[in-house]
């Protein structure tokens, strides 16, 4: 070989290695790193998808965005993810809107609302009826949002599980009870002492007698948890909770930054993800019903009295707090209303 032709192939090697080093070093520059997290316990069913849900879109990114994920409680304090996103200490987060209250009363209507809309019609409503635009009207003035197919609005959930039967509305009074979310201020109207623990929290509260009785989430979700060692009645009704739907969300100035086809990414693999889990967990609820049976708890469901009772309470609460509310408010509840309404006649 030549002494020109050497040179000559000198040189477009060490264009290749130049070329390649300079892929590398523009997919490293472009990498981008996001912590996400959920609001429970390892072992709920919505921090796994939480987890599965990051892991994918750092597999389908190829790792152009890195989803790192944490448990409920190891960033900031469990329930208080949205308070992280919008400060900026997390990218993203899986959670219950009704943990929000404090900032945000028409949360409460969107999340575990006592009277709401069941699964379907809560999702549906949310992507193709104006939910998700009116959540983001909501959080106005906090750098937060969402977008349809960010909400899971997951099945019904367990009424009660109680140390103590309940058989008529005035079983409820005086029970110390956890609930979350407007349903705990109907109960307490109804002459329950209501308390809010993080979800992590409730197996030892019931063991130590802090409470007696508590709902949290689904069947499914509940035996996970191994709630059928601390509470001998697993009572069932939709009427405290027709759906038990949590949100992701996203930090608004890291959303503006990622490229288009990113943002294209994380939207599906959160609209596929939350309809699985959703799924996931209407299957495993069937299972677990008979899981709790075979335990030894005692299921039944609620009294056909304690659920009208519920009922009417709950109107009032809502017809009370809708004219105290601010506009957002109104509007939220009057989109769900006339909602449902075409909803459960077509």
């Amino acid at each position: 070989m030549s002494s020109l032709k050497r040179k000559s192939l000198l040189l477009m090697l060490m264009l290749i290695v130049l070329l390649l080093i300079g892929t590398t070093l523009s997919l490293a520059a472009e990498k981008i790193i996001w912590k996400s997290s959920g609001h429970g316990p390892a072992t709920d069913p919505s921090q796994i998808y939480h987890d599965l849900l990051c892991e994918a879109i750092t597999l389908a990114s190829g790792g152009r965005l890195e989803v790192q994920a944490f448990v409920g409680g190891s960033i900031v304090p469990a329930t208080q993810e949205l308070n992280g996103v919008s400060e900026g200490v997390l990218d993203m987060c899986y959670t219950c809107p009704m943990y929000n209250l404090d900032k945000w009363p028409a949360a409460g209507l969107i999340s575990s609302r006592p009277g709401g809309l069941p699964g379907e019609a809560l999702r549906t409503w949310f992507n193709y009826g104006g939910g998700a635009e009116l959540m983001n009207k909501m959080t106005e003035g906090y750098n937060v949002l969402t977008f349809p197919g960010a909400l899971s609005p997951l099945p019904e959930e367990v009424f009660l599980h109680s140390k103590k039967e309940i058989k008529t509305a005035a079983d409820l009074k005086g029970l110390k009870m956890r609930c979350a979310g407007d349903a705990g201020e109907v109960l307490n109207r109804m002459g329950a002492s209501v308390v809010f623990l993080p979800g992590g929290e409730l197996y030892e509260a019931m063991q130590r007698g802090t409470i007696d009785a508590f709902e949290y989430s689904t069947l499914a979700s509940n035996w996970d948890m191994h709630f059928n060692e601390i509470a001998q009645y697993v009572i069932l009704s939709p009427s405290r909770a027709p759906s038990d739907p949590q949100c992701f969300f996203v930090n608004q100035k890291s959303w503006e930054k990622l490229p288009d086809d990113l943002k294209r990414l994380v939207q599906d693999e959160v609209d596929k993800w939350t309809q699985a889990q959703h799924e996931f967990l209407v299957y495993q609820s069937i299972l677990a019903l008979d899981k709790f049976k075979e335990y030894g708890c005692t299921v039944y469901k609620l009294p056909y009295e304690v659920e009208e009772a519920l009922s009417a309470e709950a109107k009032k609460y809502y017809a009370e707090k809708a004219e105290k509310e601010d506009q957002i408010y109104r509007d939220i509840l009057e989109s769900m209303t006339k909602y449902w309404e075409a909803y459960s006649n077509k």
